[in-house]
């Protein structure tokens, strides 16, 4: 089964992120290539990000909040605190 179909599509954050990226993207004017040339990626990449298809590591996503003028905490607003995948209120990370 293709990725980002049935139980293991896209996890709901990197869906959210790719979201936000985008959503960001097109409200400074930027297109995919755009943010590819800045980033040392191709537009194609830059899809897989936005789809949720490939996840964002942490420098890239560094460098796109760089390249955007955002916090990192931007891309991960409105993020519900309950999805599916994503632990619930008062759970304990070690």
């Amino acid at each position: 089964m293709a990725r980002g179909k049935g139980p293991d599509g896209p996890h709901p954050v990197d869906r959210h992120v790719g979201r936000r990226v985008c959503e960001k993207r097109i409200s400074l004017g930027y297109n995919q290539s755009d943010l590819g040339r800045a980033l040392g990626l191709t537009f194609q990449q830059i899809q897989k990000y936005e789809k949720g298809a490939n996840r964002i590591s942490a420098s890239k996503l560094w460098d796109i909040a760089r390249f955007f003028k955002v916090d990192i905490g931007f891309f991960f607003e409105g993020l519900g605190e309950a999805q599916p995948g994503v632990a619930e209120e008062g759970a304990a990370f070690s």
